[in-house]
């Protein structure tokens, strides 16, 4: 009757570490085999604190993930990780906003109308610089608005 006992302890014990190991995988958004999509580069003057992980959107719906940043003729160099399912024309155009007043940050695309696609590894050329909430700030206390 102890040996069942064990056995059941065994098998819960288990079962949770494997539903830890999934969970810490899905939240941590980590792959093993791959990402699926393509990628797309985006050349801005500024990322004001976007991260690697952060999202892109189109219309508020998710399409992607921001694979990495860096730095590429003295500005900074975003690789966009699109889902293969989504096609970007070539004149979209490339924004980083935040979510609510101090919430993280995500870039938006807004699509173009041309009839030219961007293709896989292409870039997206049209970009909108982040507002700069305290070079902002600073301006109004100072009054040069």
């Amino acid at each position: 009757m102890e040996q069942r006992g064990n056995i059941a302890v065994g098998i819960f014990l288990v079962l949770g570490i494997l539903a830890l190991g999934y969970l810490s995988v899905k939240l941590g958004r980590v792959s093993f085999l791959g990402n699926p999509g393509y990628r797309i580069t985006v050349d801005f003057p500024s990322v004001g604190g976007l991260k690697a992980g952060s999202s892109v959107e189109i219309a508020g719906v998710e399409i992607g993930r921001v694979e990495s940043i860096g730095l590429a003729d003295y500005q900074a160099r975003v690789v966009l990780r699109l889902q293969k399912d989504v096609k970007l024309q070539e004149d979209s155009i490339a924004s980083i906003k935040t979510k609510g007043l101090i919430g993280e940050k995500f870039v938006r695309i807004s699509p173009g109308g041309s009839d030219k696609l961007i293709p896989p590894g292409g870039r997206i050329r049209e970009v909108e610089a982040p507002v700069d909430f305290e070079e902002l700030l600073s301006k109004y206390i100072f009054g040069k608005v």
